[in-house]
């Protein structure tokens, strides 16, 4: 899908935040336009928000986040928005960094972007002591 200004549009799932309003607007500068959906194989946790700017525009505190699950039963309600390449990239800057942002199945069909609990990698191993034996 394009829109009227060459841009791609993107669907974009969201089970929080950027649900509200005043997110939207002084995180796109217009109401979004959606409709109701859900996203398969997720759960929702919380998240302790630290970014002052972020508490301050969603206030709250403490964000939803999904964390995925595989299990085709667990599913998350939300909200699936229209947005341009230029509005996921403003979607990008709003998220604080526990989120990453990935393609997931939603209820209706199809695919939209979601921002989900980041993973993290296992560090490498490493033995302590550099000097140390490994047996």
């Amino acid at each position: 899908m394009t829109a009227t200004d060459g841009q791609r549009i993107h669907l974009l799932f969201s089970y929080g935040t950027l649900q509200q309003d005043r997110v939207q607007l002084s995180t796109f500068g217009r109401i979004l336009k959606g409709r109701p959906d859900g996203i398969i194989g997720y759960i929702v946790t919380a998240i302790k928000i630290t970014d002052a700017t972020v508490v301050e525009l969603s206030g709250q505190a403490t964000h939803p986040m999904i964390r995925a699950t595989g299990n085709v039963r667990h599913r998350v309600p939300g909200t699936v928005f229209e947005i341009t390449d230029k509005e996921l990239a403003q979607a990008d800057a709003y998220e604080v960094d526990a989120y990453e942002r990935v393609q997931a199945p939603l209820e209706s069909g199809g695919r939209a972007w979601v921002y989900i609990e980041r993973r993290v990698s296992d560090p490498p191993l490493r033995n302590p002591d550099p000097k140390a034996e490994v047996k």
